[in-house]
């Protein structure tokens, strides 16, 4: 039995390559970055290359996140009345409790400041997601029970991240993680804002996610284990299972690899151990080639994508898994399919 669907209705991004949802798929589309100087030095003498977000005033800390958070909120929102935004759950998604250079106050201030910057209190069953990469799609579980079996009208899945912080870059350059001129196994920092309203499916159609899946991975980056990629293989099936379907039925997949060697040879051995049936071209899409590690933020850049690439027509297909991974272990994939507009039966018809 397939799990029921949940309806992508909407999405807002701010990146380093745009400042609202269009423009920053458009600029993923097209391959555009912009990466540049941090104010922080490498131990090598140079500046740490990041991809931020050119915003108003040089903010920093929560005021940064929010500044970049509210924007993609009410980009999601689109026109949804003032009077019904209450009914709409915030899950809100943030990095792991023990990434290093986690920004201050996270956990207990940052719903808070948003409400303030927003003026409306958002809904009692709103809840904060401290799981990094695969927030956004546990989120997308609890979004569906919510819809389902709480009746609510809509939830609004949010992420804010930002790894532009001395703590952060000089901990993953010394653990040789950072794309530096000195190391090109690794990856470039950046900071992101991003939201999706999901739903019940629509008569007008759109992208649907129809499965959900989840493992952990025992030869996670960190372990020095010798990797096989049992936990994203598992992950894999289990959303493939959830949406009743298989890895032939993919069209493309689009995923959270940002740069290291670990991550695209994890992909690349999950794929060899669930495909079954020879495909002439099964590509790979990364947005963080054109806005950096955006931790938390990366699972709504790929959903993002994935529903402006089967909106404006150049997907390959239709059916689109996406899959995230954190350091820790955890791995998470997301089967993605897009449904046409329900056609309604002529006047005098046969039914």
């Amino acid at each position: 039995m397939t799990a029921p669907p949940l309806a992508i209705l909407n999405t807002g991004l701010v990146t380093s390559v745009g400042f609202d949802s269009p423009s920053s798929c458009a600029a993923m589309r097209a391959k555009i970055s912009n990466p540049s100087q941090t104010s922080f030095i490498d131990s090598g003498g140079e500046f740490f290359i990041g991809h931020r977000v050119v915003l108003e005033e040089p903010w920093s800390g929560l005021t940064r996140l929010v500044k970049m958070t509210a924007p993609v909120i009410d980009e999601a929102l689109g026109d949804t009345p003032q009077a019904e935004r209450a009914d709409i759950p915030v899950l809100l998604c943030v990095a792991e409790v023990d990434r290093p250079g986690r920004t201050e106050g996270l956990d207990e201030q940052l719903m808070d400041l948003l409400q303030q910057e927003l003026g409306w209190q958002f809904n009692e069953r709103s809840a904060l997601i401290a799981h990094g990469r695969v927030a956004v799609p546990i989120a997308l579980a609890h979004a569906r029970t919510l819809i389902y079996e709480h009746q609510v009208p809509g939830v609004l899945i949010v992420a804010a991240d930002n790894l532009l912080s001395w703590q952060t870059m000089s901990h993953y350059e010394f653990a040789g993680r950072l794309l530096t001129s000195h190391n090109s196994d690794g990856f470039l920092p950046g900071e992101a804002a991003g939201a999706l309203l999901v739903g019940r499916p629509q008569p007008k159609g759109g992208l649907l996610c129809l499965g959900v899946g989840f493992a952990m991975e025992p030869a996670h980056i960190e372990s020095g284990e010798p990797l096989r990629a049992d936990g994203l293989t598992q992950a894999i099936k289990a959303a493939l299972t959830d949406a009743g379907r298989e890895m032939h039925h993919v069209d493309l997949r689009i995923a959270d690899l940002s740069g290291e060697q670990y991550y695209f040879k994890e992909a690349t051995l999950a794929v060899a151990r669930t495909l079954r049936q020879r495909k002439e071209e099964f590509d790979i899409w990364h947005p963080a080639e054109c806005v950096g590690e955006v931790g938390a933020v990366a699972g709504i850049c790929v959903i993002a994508l994935a529903d402006a690439a089967c909106r404006k027509g150049y997907a390959p297909g239709n059916t689109i898994l996406a899959h995230m991974a954190a350091d820790a272990g955890q791995r998470a994939a997301v089967t993605l399919m897009h449904a046409a507009p329900q056609t309604s039966s002529p006047p005098g018809s046969a039914s």
